[in-house]
């Protein structure tokens, strides 16, 4: 019985962290988007990088921005339902926005100076750093607000996002 609960809260938590994925995602998505808006620049071009940095622009040879978008979305599922598991191990309710923030920082400075410089190395100089860190910071804000929502909702506080003690 207890096993079969551990599981259901870990598909719980996986849906969950879907959706923070989901949030944060679209939340860079509207970020870069308004930044290209205000600057005159092409969003369509951070789109079409993310498939080449993703190492799939082979699949994509026009690498139109759609498909960018797709690799983006993927991308931030994973993401966000890594977060929520983590989460759900070291986080407290009070404390998953943080824990989501920090570890979006983290994200950011790991593919900014460590992976893409190796991996795609334009793609690092396509936006200002302040404004790619403004992004990371948005996806976990927004996946952190998530997470705490479905933790306050359910009747045993954190089971979603905190292991069962």
């Amino acid at each position: 019985m207890a096993n079969s609960i551990a599981t259901e809260n870990l598909g719980a938590t996986i849906m969950t962290g879907a959706v923070a994925g989901a949030a944060g995602g679209v939340a860079e998505i509207a970020w870069v988007a308004l930044y290209a808006a205000m600057t005159g620049g092409k969003a369509a071009v951070i789109a079409q990088g993310v498939t080449t940095a993703a190492g799939v622009g082979a699949l994509y040879p026009g690498a139109a921005a759609g498909a960018g978008v797709a690799v983006h979305m993927i991308l931030s599922l994973a993401l966000g339902m890594l977060l929520a598991v983590v989460a759900r191990r070291l986080a407290s309710g009070r404390s998953v926005r943080a824990f989501s923030l920090a570890a979006l920082c983290g994200v950011w400075f790991v593919n900014f100076f460590i992976i893409l410089p190796l991996v795609s190395p334009a793609f690092t100089h396509l936006l200002p750093y302040a404004v790619s860190l403004t992004s990371k910071l948005l996806f976990g804000a927004a996946a952190g607000q998530v997470l705490a929502m479905q933790a306050r909702r359910l009747p045993r506080g954190l089971a979603m996002v905190r292991a069962p003690q």
